[in-house]
Order: C-alpha cells, then structure tokens, then sequence
C-alpha cells in the first residue's frame, strides 16, 4: 500500500470521528452539554439535585432513570408542559408538581436535556433543537 491510500485512510477517519460528536442541525455534544449545565443549574438543580439525585417521593431522579433515557417526546414534553400527576417511575412514585418552563427557547431545552442525558451516569443521545420544535409546535392536520 502506498502513502497516498494511508493518508486517505487517516483524513476519512478523522472526518467520521468528527461527524460522531456533530448533532443533527449542527453544533456538538460537548458544547450542548457546556450550555445545558448552566441552564440546569439555574432551572433545575434546586428540585433535581446536583448530582441528579432528585428528592425521595418528591422529585425523581435524572441518573439513569427510565424518563431521562427512554423517549426523547416524553421528557421535552415534561420540559414544556410540567407535570402534575404522581407517577411511578422505576418502581417509585414521585409527586412532587413540576412547573412549565416553556419559557426556555428551543435550544436551551435541548441544551438541558442533552445535558441531563449525558450526565449523572447517563449516555444517552442528543435532544435537538428541531425534536423539541416538534412537540412545541405540532403541525396541525
């Protein structure tokens, strides 16, 4: 094999690396991630904890839970509209009310939660700006 084909070789597995960190619609995890720690820790870490540990039978936890890591529709759906039922989540029941924060833009709630997915023990994909667009804004038929 001669260089031209290692060099080839090597400049396409760089590229692939890159594109596994690149989210759908641009941007990259990490600097997602960077930006939905501030938005938690302005919005969220008082009822979640700092280490997404929520509070027994109040606030759920975000580490490896079924919520967090399960459909992406569900949990930007919570976001959006708050919560206000006890609901059992992995074998518990939480009750305490969660508030709307659709005040949040788009980007800052796929921000958090890519965030959230992503931390805590948590590796999970991206919530991106136009899955979030979606549920805020379903197309009407």
């Amino acid at each position: 094999m001669n260089k031209t084909f290692f060099s080839l070789l090597g400049a396409l597995a760089t590229v692939f690396l890159l594109m596994s960190f690149m989210q759908p619609g641009g941007g990259n995890i990490a600097t997602s991630v960077k930006r939905g720690q501030v938005v938690y820790n302005k919005v969220c870490l008082s009822c979640h904890m700092a280490d997404g540990g929520g509070v027994p039978n109040m606030n759920p936890p975000l580490s490896q839970s079924s919520y967090v890591l399960g459909d992406k529709k569900r949990i930007i759906g919570i976001v959006l509209n708050g919560m206000t039922d006890r609901v059992p989540i992995d074998g518990d029941y939480y009750s305490n009310n969660m508030a709307p924060h659709n005040d949040l833009n788009d980007q800052q709630i796929a921000d958090v939660l890519t965030y959230v997915r992503n931390s805590f023990g948590n590796k999970a994909s991206a919530v991106t700006v136009a899955e979030v667009k979606a549920i805020r804004n379903p197309k009407k038929k």
